[in-house]
């Protein structure tokens, strides 16, 4: 008896040590598009036209799996996400593995960085500061996503996840207080801070304890770089991804070791990193979009904690960093176990009807969803930068997007029922009802429920402010968490549909730019409730929802005003790749060295997986070995034409020497491809540097 009561135990404990394992895979890949020519998305100005590169874009990609199901989620470096992207990947990967990856179990977030190219969404609102479609950019998105799924899904392997959560206070504020303060008084005093100061980490080990990587969920717009910024940059956030995993990865090169950690975007639609606040750039006078104003000759934006925007992007990064660090070690982290489930369902915003209590009283509202529009408050934008058209505050016309006047021009006024169903918004387009010459916002979104064990992603389709996180973490909890202590619910945000913003039925009242940004009206938070209370219901019940209507693929109509590259031509007297400026020939830590090349069009090839650039030292044993590339924060990679008409060009390479440089012997190297007149043949090139000196102390 004794015997048999021994081996059921061991039995018992295995299967109890078998169910707290998962299967888990983390990849990696480069998803950088054009660095130069191509407009940046997310500020809307069209001439912050990039110029290079100081950080990568990389796609990161989570597979978690319990042997019955898996869910793969994937936090990209980008500006927004589209159906038409999420639609390639798995395209592509039902080439690789069928049946494996579909829409209910596929993710994928943007962080929300404002230094990347655009181009990629096809909805003319999104695309109109970029000149329209850009093919090249979404083509790097998708190639580099499907690359970061498929490299997590060969490297699955039994782990553990672990989740554990911490505040982090000094890199953000809210940006609209005044619409945050119309939130009910008791529901405001259910909270300490008018932004989420909580980070919450899911963190990932193999079974024998080795980290593999973290995700991480904390509140706050990637928006540190300005719109004055021209060289791609993941921002904030993407910089604190690669401090971690230079810490995990000692010896890698950025983008390329084993550990992973992505710092993904939440309910981030009124968090801003920018914690001085809002001052007039000239007159230093405390300002606020739409008012009080600066004076004609200067804009009102805020910035901080640094003197400027590349300090202050390095500071919020390492704090986020450190954070997250401590989080990954701290010994309270509650261990994962239990299944593994997912599910999506597209919605139809305009066609959804609501009933819902306004918070805090019995009063009863009937609702509805309404065809997209943008309100006048939308054009004067907001303290991170200016509107999308450069307007003053409700003003209708832009003096430096022709292609915004030209519209305008066939733009009809909205119909009565928009007007009505969008309440205190003051409609500047009625983006549902005109698709000249494409559609401008979309109206059927996706939605999206994830689960492992206890922990919940409610992956939402844009920028829900914090009140509105908030409520719809909590309507989350209330069908899945039945009051365990354990269950943690996080807002995935810009996952998959892109919609811009989504404030609660009170703040949209004051019409700021959130508000005049919640595209279906005053009901948008209510229908969205609705709609994931019937999603984490199903997942309870396991009941398998419709798809719902899906979104129309509008490549086929989408247009482009972007001219391609034509050719390049060499300076006069010189080859691709002659070095025009050598670096000095002696340089110590914290100096900037630079060299400036013969070059192509960046655009002729983004160099995915590749580099534009090299900084390489002269070993012992004679061999260049490579300490830098374009990922990395000490270097910069600028493009620039030197003729009208963009066929010859010059490409310069800074490096800032860090403090811990090894002193020899060093060169910059750059790299990059040349289009031949006629025919559009690429030819590739390279060019080396003069050799410099490092050394320790400054001479």
């Amino acid at each position: 008896m004794e015997l048999r009561f021994t081996i059921f135990s061991l039995l018992s404990l295995w299967i109890t040590a078998v169910r707290s394992l998962y299967k888990i895979g983390i990849g990696i890949a480069d998803v950088t598009g054009p660095s130069a020519g191509v407009t940046f998305l997310g500020y809307g100005k069209m001439e912050q036209r990039g110029e290079g590169i100081h950080l990568r874009q990389f796609s990161r990609a989570f597979v978690i799996d319990d042997s019955v199901s898996r869910i793969a989620f994937v936090s990209i470096d980008s500006a927004m996400m589209g159906d038409h992207i999420r639609s390639d990947v798995l395209k592509k990967l039902n080439e690789k593995l069928p049946g494996m990856y579909d829409l209910d179990n596929l993710m994928l977030s943007s962080t929300h960085t404002h230094s990347v190219p655009g181009g990629y969404m096809l909805y003319m609102l999104f695309d109109l500061s970029t000149w329209g479609y850009v093919k090249q950019t979404l083509n790097c998105l998708v190639t580099g996503i499907t690359l970061s799924i498929l490299r997590a899904h060969d490297k699955l392997e039994y782990g553990r996840a672990f989740v554990t959560k911490g505040n982090l206070y000094g890199i953000s504020i809210n940006r609209s207080p005044q619409s945050y303060l119309l939130n009910p008084a008791a529901e405001r005093a259910q909270y300490e801070h008018d932004v989420d100061k909580t980070m919450v980490q899911l963190r990932f080990e193999n079974e024998a304890g080795t980290p593999l990587g973290v995700i991480n969920w904390y509140a706050v717009h990637a928006t540190s770089m300005n719109n004055t910024n021209k060289l791609v940059s993941s921002d904030n956030v993407g910089y604190a991804s690669v401090l971690f995993e230079r810490k995990m990865n000692p010896g890698s090169f950025v983008g390329k070791g084993h550990f992973v950690a992505a710092f993904a975007s939440s309910n981030l639609g009124d968090a801003t990193p920018n914690v001085k606040g809002p001052h007039c750039q000239k007159s230093g006078k405390p300002c606020d979009i739409p008012g009080p104003p600066c004076g004609a000759d200067e804009q009102c934006v805020a910035s901080g904690p640094g003197v400027d925007m590349k300090e202050s992007t390095k500071i919020v990064a390492e704090r986020l960093y450190r954070k997250a660090y401590e989080l990954m070690t701290d010994g309270s982290a509650t261990q994962l176990t239990g299944p593994v489930r997912s599910l999506h369902q597209f919605v139809e915003m305009s066609t959804e009807k609501v009933e819902y209590t306004a918070f805090g009283t019995e009063k009863r509202i009937s609702g509805k969803g309404c065809m997209p529009a943008m309100g006048h408050t939308f054009s004067s934008g907001t303290i991170d930068g200016p509107g999308l058209f450069s307007f003053e505050a409700g003003s209708k016309s832009s003096s430096n997007n022709p292609l915004w006047n030209l519209v305008t021009n066939l733009v009809p006024k909205p119909s009565q029922e928009q007007v009505n169903c969008h309440a205190e918004k003051s409609i500047l387009i009625s983006t549902g009802e005109f698709n000249y010459p494409v559609a401008w916002s979309p109206n059927i979104v996706s939605t999206q429920v994830a689960t492992i064990g206890p922990f919940i992603m409610v992956c939402v389709p844009g920028e829900f402010t914090t009140m509105s996180g908030r409520r719809l973490r909590k309507t989350v909890s209330e069908v899945l968490c039945a009051n365990s202590v354990q269950c943690t619910v996080v807002i995935a945000g810009l996952c998959n549909t892109y919609s811009d913003y989504v404030v609660t039925p009170e703040e949209y009242k004051l019409q700021r730019y959130e508000g005049a940004s919640t595209l279906y009206g005053p009901h948008t938070l209510p229908i969205y409730q609705k709609q994931y209370r019937k999603l984490a219901a199903a997942l309870v019940s396991r009941v398998k929802l419709n798809r719902g209507p899906e979104p129309k693929d509008l490549r086929s109509e989408a247009m482009s005003l972007l001219p391609s590259v034509m050719f390049d031509t060499a300076q006069s007297g010189y080859s691709f790749g002659d070095c025009i400026r050598q670096p000095p020939y002696s340089a110590h830590p914290g100096q900037t060295v630079d060299a400036k090349f013969v070059s192509g069009n960046p655009r002729n090839n983004p160099m995915l997986e590749m580099t534009f650039l090299t900084i390489e030292r002269l070993t012992d044993d004679s061999r260049w070995e490579v300490v830098a590339t374009d990922a990395d924060w000490e270097t910069e990679f600028t493009w620039q034409t030197t003729s009208w008409w963009w066929s010859t060009s010059e490409a310069e390479v800074k490096w800032t020497i860090p403090k811990d440089v090894v002193p020899g012997l060093y060169r910059i190297r750059h790299f990059g491809y040349f289009k031949y007149f006629g025919g559009g043949r690429l030819g590739r090139y390279f060019g080396t540097s003069e050799t410099f000196k490092v050394s320790k102390n400054k001479s």
